[in-house]
């Protein structure tokens, strides 16, 4: 069509013919999308249903506890957690990956295509495999790095295997916690007390002092807090700081590394079904009824945290520093 043609076309007839193309594209793409109308999307589910409820049958783990020996098995994800690349090409270190929120974020973060190096204690090799085997499963690099945080300096040599074995490191999840329930004060000993500070303040302390070197601006850190931070119970006395400790740091890490362009964020779960409630978490009467005080009357799963641990390490998340998000079934603060 010359310029002149052009000239003399009405604006009515432009518009005409140009939506003349939008209507026969929108013919091409809607063939597409009645295809794709075929099929269902899923149902919606009703959340206090979702997962089972209390009571729970009594039951004891030596620590630390495996996940496949719980009845009944959390669900961290395994069969029903989509990924969308989200994640694609990223470097993760995970504490505590082998089971609980630490597991539900391995998978996740495996198959929004991250490559997942994974802590756990030693005693928990079976659970590790596993969570081993489903980030391989999805084609991703799967590190698996057992040993006892409460060591300053396996804590550095953990951060130098999953850097080196990774080939870099974009994400750092400090997830790893001890819980031991004491209805008493004068029940708790100083080895006792000793060893929930070393695991749940020491450990993440050294991990990121460790880690930040090889941290680029993009990069992120993760903590795991808890409810306990905000309303703590009585019987996690040591357990409960570590967890207001992990908000302090949450905060106050979050305002020193934004301006190198290193978020860092919290999140705070209420009560979970790991095995940290089994291998003496909670008292048998308490595990029995465990989660039937929030609003939803169920405790929570695993899986249902990993999509937050996914949202704080995304690119789209970019302004989000400093900040706890919650998840805990209708209480908690954050």
């Amino acid at each position: 069509m010359s310029a002149q043609d052009i000239d003399g076309m009405s604006r009515r007839q432009m518009v005409g013919a140009a939506g003349m193309g939008l209507a026969a594209m929108a013919g091409g793409s809607s063939g597409a999308a009645a295809q794709g109308a075929s099929a269902q999307p899923p149902a919606l589910q009703d959340p206090t249903t979702k997962f089972p409820k209390p009571p729970f049958k009594r039951q004891s783990q030596p620590w630390q506890g495996l996940a496949r020996d719980m009845d009944p098995k959390p669900d961290h994800g395994e069969t029903s957690y989509k990924g969308s690349g989200r994640l694609a090409g990223r470097k993760a270190l995970i504490t505590g990956g082998d089971s609980g929120m630490g597991r539900a974020a391995a998978i996740a973060y495996a198959r929004e295509g991250a490559d997942v190096a994974i802590n756990y204690f030693p005693s928990e090799e079976p659970d590790a495999q596993e969570v081993v085997a489903l980030i391989k499963a999805e084609g991703r690099k799967a590190v698996a790095i057992p040993g006892d945080l409460r060591d300053e300096a396996f804590c550095r040599q953990l951060v130098e295997q999953a850097v080196q074995e990774l080939g870099g490191l974009d994400i750092v999840v400090n997830n790893a916690a001890r819980q031991q329930s004491r209805e008493s004060i004068m029940d708790v000993s100083s080895e006792d007390f000793d060893a929930t500070m070393k695991t749940n303040v020491y450990a993440p302390f050294w991990i990121l002092k460790a880690a930040l070197p090889h941290l680029k601006p993009g990069a992120c850190i993760i903590g795991t807090t808890s409810e306990q931070a905000y309303d703590p119970s009585p019987e996690l006395y040591d357990y409960a700081q570590t967890k207001a400790a992990t908000m302090n740091y949450v905060k106050s890490l979050a305002k020193q590394l934004a301006p190198k362009g290193i978020r860092v964020n919290g999140v705070a779960p209420g009560p979970i079904w790991t095995p940290l409630q089994v291998s003496g978490g909670a008292s048998m009467e308490k595990l029995e009824k465990f989660g039937g005080t929030t609003p939803m009357g169920r405790p929570g799963q695993p899986v249902e945290l990993a999509s937050i641990y996914v949202q704080l390490a995304a690119a789209d998340a970019s302004y989000a520093t400093g900040q706890v998000y919650g998840a805990a079934g209708g209480t908690g603060q954050p």
